[in-house]
């Protein structure tokens, strides 16, 4: 592996999954805590309540991260933490917590990346119909402009809204996330606010911090036909359509794809496509989130996303996603490519669950993980090669975490954490991104 000497080492968290949700220091309730407790929406009922105790061990764990040898790190600001109701009064205690974990991040020479949405929308808003409504440009600006004027002078690097995909199709055409609502229209039109949203926070970033590097984050899953059969071929095309250039396309060219708008037809209606063109606002870098790819047949039932083909012998990660980096690289390039340019891209998340063993003296044994970080890696160190502008490499995640419908079942972290005494304990495949990190395997 051969990375720049200037290349960004991370790793990343998200507000709802380490935090708690610390009511007891005025903080408001978000979608998410309404969603986990509702029956039947999360494995075991769990919810974020406590998560990993972050709000009151945060300076334990900026000194893990330090210990990690990386030099940035990536989490997102809880909404209702800081604006309880979304809009209107702002909780003190809420705004001091960043303002505290900021600079120990500082402290440490770990240069904060802060993500402004990342799932959990106050409650508040949501009653008042929260992604679906128009208003919730004018609320997301109004947010960002708290959290620029509150921490602009020490945060240089935001990220306006992570993975809008998850945002419009998990939690509004799907159901499997929060709200848990299932109406295509819905979700699209959470989707088309995702954008004007990202617009409107871009101004907002831009006008209280002169000298930010600005971005978002993308989820992109590569879609790959099943077979070189025109209609698989067709399926990969859509499936791409419907999960990646749906959400690149606006960003970058202004426009929707046209191929996606004659096909989701009538799901689009009361949605003003054309308004989408703010959407193409400057950016300093793309982030992107990267774990697997999709093959797909075709389905004339499904058209939109295709029948997925799991690949025999293939090696998945315990969410059952294929291991699988060659697409990472041909990611990179097609970006480059197709779309971004020169752009600087950042991987802000890139990881794997697996079924980790108990620490034994001080060390969890995870070589599964150790091995996926060691393939991606090298993907993109040979897509920089080939000259993809691939500039930073957050992993996901920094610490085993609340996992959203899975609840605590799944493990992501670098980091073993115990859910009933909260020990942090190293995995392996932590102390071998700090050796890659600094230079030792590299």
């Amino acid at each position: 592996m051969n990375f720049p000497k200037d290349f960004i080492w991370g790793t990343a968290t998200s507000s709802y999954q380490i935090e708690g949700e610390t009511p007891e220091a005025g903080r408001g309730e978000c979608i998410w805590g309404h969603f986990a407790r509702t029956p039947g929406k999360v494995i075991n009922g769990e919810t974020g309540q406590v998560a990993c105790d972050h709000y009151y061990r945060y300076k334990d764990d900026v000194a893990l991260i330090k210990s990690l040898g990386v030099s940035a790190y990536r989490f997102s600001v809880s909404w209702p933490r800081v604006i309880p109701q979304g809009i209107g009064a702002l909780n003190p205690a809420g705004l001091d917590f960043y303002s505290r974990l900021v600079d120990e991040l500082l402290a440490n020479d770990i240069t904060p990346y802060l993500t402004l949405y990342h799932w959990d929308l106050p409650w508040a808003l949501q009653e008042k119909g929260g992604w679906v409504s128009p208003n919730i440009t004018d609320w997301f600006a109004e947010y960002t402009s708290v959290m620029t004027q509150a921490l602009g002078d020490r945060v240089k690097h935001w990220i306006t809204i992570n993975e809008p995909w998850c945002v419009a199709h998990l939690g509004h055409l799907l159901g499997i996330h929060a709200p848990g609502l299932k109406d295509p229209n819905m979700a699209f039109k959470a989707a088309h606010h995702t954008h004007l949203a990202h617009a409107a926070a871009m101004t907002a970033i831009r006008q209280n911090v002169p000298d930010a590097k600005v971005g978002t984050t993308l989820n992109i899953t590569p879609a790959y036909p099943a077979s070189d059969d025109p209609k698989d071929v067709l399926a990969a095309q859509y499936n791409d359509g419907f999960s990646n250039r749906w959400f690149l396309d606006p960003i970058f060219k202004g426009k929707y794809p046209a191929d996606m708008v004659e096909l989701f037809g009538s799901a689009l209606e009361g949605i003003d496509l054309d308004a989408v063109s703010v959407a193409a606002v400057p950016q300093d870098f793309i982030g992107i989130n990267f774990y697997t790819r999709s093959v797909l047949k075709w389905n004339d039932a499904s058209p939109m996303k295709g029948d997925s083909v799991p690949q025999e012998n293939a090696p998945r990660t315990a969410m059952g996603w294929e291991v699988y980096p060659n697409a990472l690289e041909e990611l990179m390039l097609r970006l480059k490519n197709d779309y971004s340019g020169d752009l600087p891209i950042i991987i802000t998340e890139n990881g794997a669950a697996y079924n980790d063993p108990e620490p034994v003296n001080g060390v969890v044994e995870d070589p599964q993980r150790a091995e996926y970080y060691r393939l991606h890696l090298t993907a993109i160190s040979n897509a920089i090669a080939q000259g993809a502008p691939v500039k930073g490499y957050f992993a996901w995640s920094l610490m085993d975490n609340y996992e959203w419908a899975e609840g605590y079942a799944k493990r992501f972290g670098l980091v073993h954490v115990d859910f009933e005494t909260q020990q942090r304990t190293l995995k392996r495949s932590a102390i071998q991104l700090r050796e890659i990190a600094t230079g030792v395997l590299a």
